[in-house]
């Protein structure tokens, strides 16, 4: 298995856990030369903040670590196609890529596409502007997502 995907499978992880403990099903991963350098979970039912999405909260918490708003380099693995929120972010602060689990049509059944958030705003999901790679998670959609 690839750092890619062990990345990516931990991200997931984070996010089956969140949901165990009530939160929305989101994880993320942030990566600096294939190291895990920070995690975030979607942690807006607890917070009550609509910005602590999973990318958010692991760019936060990376840029504390690190000292720096700049994660120039940096691979984010997300168990979710990014939201233009986050997209931004990551592209503001010089994220390279992300990998990612699931799509907004694996989303959509269960309420947590962002595509309408892409629409409403007028952004195209194509191209993006870094590169967005889909890989296997190792689960099915449903199994994260579904009842």
């Amino acid at each position: 298995m690839s750092i890619h995907e062990q990345h990516l499978r931990e991200a997931v992880r984070l996010a089956h856990a969140n949901r165990a403990r009530g939160g929305r099903p989101f994880g993320a991963v942030l990566a600096l030369d294939g190291e895990l350098v920070a995690t975030g979970v979607n942690d807006i039912v607890h917070s009550f903040d609509p910005t602590t999405h999973a990318e958010m909260q692991a760019i936060r918490a990376a840029c504390r670590k690190l000292g720096r708003p700049s994660l120039k380099g940096a691979v984010v693995y997300a168990s979710g196609h990014p939201c233009p929120m986050c997209l931004a972010a990551l592209t503001m602060t010089g994220v390279e890529a992300v990998y990612y689990a699931f799509d907004n049509a694996d989303a959509a059944p269960y309420g947590l596409s962002s595509e309408a958030a892409y629409q409403a705003l007028r952004l195209p999901l194509d191209p993006p502007p870094l590169p967005l790679t889909r890989l296997p998670a190792g689960t099915a959609a449903a199994d994260l997502y579904g009842a």
